[in-house]
């Protein structure tokens, strides 16, 4: 810091020398511009081979579709009504209490359709519960 001799007539200084902040604020920049590539940097190994294996059909999540038309279908299986849904959504939720649900909505469904279907999957139980969209 700079210090100036005062004088009875003078205040005192009140300016902050700033130029050790821009010191620091660059020598951390450079450390920063230095390590990010290191960073990246990844480890190259060779996997083992293992025998293919299926997945676990119990842990598989529930697939709910409706269609364009707002037809509801539980596992490829059509449901008539919210009521029959969130019955059989039920028995699913008695099978598994971590069960989840995957959503598959057509572009073309009504927002409102989308919002009482997952009214009812709230109202079962279901908590976890995921959106599938395709990649464009």
């Amino acid at each position: 810091m700079a210090f100036k001799p005062q004088s009875e007539d003078e205040s005192a200084m009140s300016e902050i020398n700033v130029t050790p902040l821009v010191d620091v604020m660059l020598v951390l920049v450079i450390i920063l511009l230095v390590t990010a590539p290191l960073l990246t940097q990844s480890v190259h190994v060779t996997l083992p081979k293992t025998a293919e294996t299926t997945a676990d059909v119990k842990q598989q999540p529930l697939q709910l579709g409706i269609d364009a038309h707002g037809g509801i279908t539980l596992n490829k299986l059509p449901h008539a009504d919210l009521n029959a849904l969130e019955a059989a959504l039920k028995a699913e939720l008695v099978k598994d209490p971590e069960i989840g649900l995957h959503l598959y909505a057509d572009q073309d469904v009504v927002y409102s359709k989308v919002a009482e279907v997952m009214a009812a999957v709230q109202h079962a139980g279901i908590t976890k519960i995921a959106f599938v969209t395709v990649e464009r």
